[in-house]
Formats: structure tokens, sequence, C-alpha cells
């Protein structure tokens, strides 16, 4: 699966703790083998219907869109970012 970081995704991650980031690490590798897999809880946001978001931890979403060859991966951060997705 390929994977394209908007300018603002890029931006985001660059203000993550380690931690954070190691895990955003690890759940990109899971959604690429299993996008189906239940942690990921994985579900569409409400009131923008090409957007959807995944968990990395209780804190912490990223925010997607598919795209014809891959994933377009839009924003990464805490709740806050669901504001602006």
């Amino acid at each position: 699966m390929l994977f394209h970081r908007s300018e603002r995704f890029k931006k985001d991650g660059r203000k993550l703790p380690k931690e954070i980031l190691r895990k955003l690490s690890h759940t990109l590798e899971l959604f690429a083998k299993d996008e189906r897999h239940p942690s990921l809880h994985i579900k569409k946001m409400e009131g923008a219907d090409h957007i959807w978001e995944m968990r990395l931890t209780i804190s912490y979403r990223v925010t997607f869109e598919r795209v014809k060859d891959g994933i377009f991966l839009r924003r990464v951060g805490s709740h806050d970012i669901l504001k602006n997705p």
C-alpha cells in the first residue's frame, strides 16, 4: 500500500512526542497489512464523506482519504485535529 503524506501531516508529525511517532509507524504498518484490524478503529468522519479517521492511541488520531493508488494521510495529532481534518 502506498502512503502519500500531506504537508500538514508532515508538519503535524514534527510536533509529536517520540513514543507517538513510534506508535504511528506501527499503526501504519498494521494498516498496510490489514486495514480492517479492530485496533485501528477506522470510521468515516461525520460531515466529511471522503475523510476517514483511525486511532493511534486513546488521545491521538490520523485522518486520511482513500485515493486511486493508496492512502492520502491528511492530519495526525490529538483529537483537536478532528475539528479541521
